[in-house]
């Protein structure tokens, strides 16, 4: 099966991580960067053995599909033009899947210190959404209510957060995020009747606590050591060259960008 031609838009900071990563997927043949900037273009895509296109059209021509990395604002504008030319756009998840069977209580934690990235969008919208999704994959179960606070610090909109999610099946799920932390911090627990499952993001690391015969037993959960991004990043080439659907679905996605468009209108003054 010919491999998949992929490219990647916008190639400052994050779209340059892309650049590396699919350069190293041996399932995808890395073809095209495009960037406003021409000079970022050539440099990044000399770099990792990618043809720096002119323009989005040129590059549109030049891939099956892409990763869209330019600021957040654009997202829209240029996901509907890649995917209106038919192309394609979007390791812990299977270490949850594996063990999870009714959560009753979730608390999420992803911090950050901050950068000038991403900052024309709040901290709900740029990191917590991740968590959201995950949350909302596991948790099959329609919203009840959501109580949500976030203050502003070095940006106009809010640099910490936190939600509380109440669901119909009596599931709470407590979420924190922030970008002014002192350091980097992914921790997700989730805990049901008989089990508490404790993971890293961070350092691909997890712990599981099982009630067996009386008595609590602890286990290392076994996780695929590799580079997050990629894993992500190499299963949206699979997805894409053989029509498997994505662990999380564009529904799915789609969910948890309401859910946090949400929070954040709760969070804005005067709501």
């Amino acid at each position: 099966m010919k491999n998949l031609r992929i490219g990647v838009v916008g190639v400052g900071h994050i779209g340059s991580n892309h650049a590396r990563l699919y350069a190293e997927i041996p399932s995808a043949e890395f073809t095209a960067v495009y960037d406003v900037d021409p000079f970022r273009s050539r440099t990044i895509g000399g770099k990792f053995g990618a043809t720096p296109a002119k323009s989005l059209d040129e590059f549109m021509d030049m891939v099956d599909a892409a990763s869209v990395a330019t600021p957040t604002n654009t997202h829209y504008a240029i996901a509907r033009s890649l995917l209106a030319k038919g192309k394609h756009v979007n390791p812990v998840l299977g270490a949850l899947e594996t063990h999870l069977t009714h959560p009753r209580f979730i608390e999420a934690h992803r911090l950050s210190p901050y950068s000038e990235r991403s900052t024309d969008i709040g901290v709900v919208l740029d990191l917590m959404i991740h968590d959201l999704e995950v949350i909302l994959h596991f948790v099959r179960s329609p919203l009840w209510s959501i109580d949500a606070v976030g203050v502003p610090v070095l940006s106009k909109s809010e640099d910490i957060a936190n939600a509380r999610l109440h669901f119909e099946d009596g599931c709470v799920a407590n979420v924190t995020s922030s970008r002014i932390s002192p350091e980097r911090l992914r921790k997700i627990r989730i805990f049901q009747e008989d089990a508490y499952l404790s993971l890293d993001y961070q350092n691909q690391s997890g712990e599981i606590y099982r009630r067996v015969g009386g008595r609590i037993t602890r286990d290392r959960v076994e996780i695929e050591r590799e580079e997050p991004l990629k894993l992500q990043l190499a299963s949206f080439v699979e997805c894409a060259s053989t029509g498997r659907e994505p662990r999380v679905s564009g529904s799915q996605a789609t969910a948890a960008l309401k859910l946090a468009v949400e929070i954040t209108k709760r969070i804005a003054p005067g709501e």
